[in-house]
């Protein structure tokens, strides 16, 4: 099994360096970093990553369709395989709802879908010819070039997706594989699973031969109480993100969450995570130890048919920066890229 970095980036930028130098060191697979206004950019981010590393892949997840145009996606992700020396990935998707509805985006019955196929279409051109003429329901060029070429002969080119299911057999069926978010339980993982393995089988593809992974949010460290109180936190931020479906194959009824999401609406963090039970909170993360981390990924995560796993660490910056709050004892994020890195993937393989 693969396992990656996930950052959401906002701690300082040589922190953030440090972190992703460790996990090159550590034998992680890639890093992928959110591709969000609301973050540090994480193409900028990448670019100085590539001089400080060796073998560890990067890339956007997700980079956003709606407010990225996708000849763009495409030089940005070229220039940095060329940076990179051919390690480069892209992760691409139709971004976070909550933001488009931020740009006042209207994207609802607009075939957001559609858009995204055509997209990937796009950019998986203008990465192998460096050239693009193209009239489409939702994109147009005409004798478009670039100087911007990939280092790699095929960079992969993966679908995020959360809700599904449509969206995940669409990733089965044209990408190089499926990252989703936010699934934990059994049912939601295998759910993901079942449905990019339908769509490869209708496009004649073998499932197998696909990058199926989840960015799987919590923490690590030496006290398991610890880790578990942390991660609570920042998994009722993510409540609000979640579809009514998503939340039911974790077992939560969505009127368990609806005075989570109305605080966190009226910009009142405290009451959010007031509102939020422990009991909830504990089925949207992994967290513990190293051997709680390696149990949950051998016994619970592989024999859903995932086979990469991103992980994003709950640090001390983040729990002040989106909630006020400290954790004594909790490690800092280097420190849970190195006990993950140290104490848990060699035993992975």
């Amino acid at each position: 099994m693969k396992v990656s970095l996930q950052l959401i980036p906002e701690q300082p930028a040589a922190e953030l360096l440090d972190a992703i130098e460790a996990a090159d060191r550590l034998g992680y697979y890639a890093c992928y970093g959110a591709d969000e206004i609301y973050h540090k950019d994480t193409w900028l981010l990448f670019a100085a990553a590539a001089a400080r590393t060796e073998r560890l892949r990067l890339g956007a997840c997700a980079a956003p369709v709606f407010l990225r145009d996708p000849a763009q996606i495409a030089q940005l992700v070229a220039t940095l395989d060329e940076l990179s020396g051919g390690r480069a990935e892209l992760v691409l998707g139709i971004g976070n709802l909550a933001t488009l509805d931020q740009y006042a985006i209207a994207w609802r019955g607009t075939r957001p879908l559609a858009r995204l196929r055509e997209a990937h279409h796009v950019i998986r051109t203008m990465l192998d010819a460096g050239a693009l003429d193209h009239a489409g329901e939702f994109f147009h060029y005409s004798g478009i070039t670039t100087a911007a070429r990939p280092a790699q002969e095929r960079v992969p080119i993966k679908l995020g997706a959360m809700g599904g299911p449509r969206s995940m057999e669409l990733a089965g069926e044209i990408a190089d594989g499926l990252l989703t978010a936010c699934a934990y339980s059994p049912q939601a993982l295998s759910y993901a699973v079942e449905h990019v393995s339908a769509g490869a089988r209708r496009a004649g593809r073998a499932a197998a031969d696909l990058d199926i992974g989840d960015s799987v949010l919590g923490s690590i460290a030496p006290d398991r109480d610890v880790a578990r109180r942390a991660a609570r936190v920042l998994a009722a931020f993510y409540i609000p993100s979640m579809p009514p479906a998503l939340l039911a194959r974790h077992g939560i009824a969505a009127t368990t969450t609806a005075a989570v999401n109305d605080a966190f609406a009226a910009g009142d963090v405290s009451a959010a995570l007031a509102a939020t039970p422990d009991h909830v909170a504990d089925r949207l993360l992994v967290a513990g130890t190293p051997d709680d981390w390696l149990a949950w990924l051998k016994d619970t995560y592989s024999p859903t048919g995932m086979n990469h796993a991103l992980v994003s660490f709950t640090d001390p910056y983040t729990l002040q920066a989106w909630a006020g709050l400290e954790i004594p004892g909790l490690p800092g994020l280097i420190d849970q890229v190195q006990l993950m890195g140290e104490h848990v993937l060699p035993r992975l393989q």
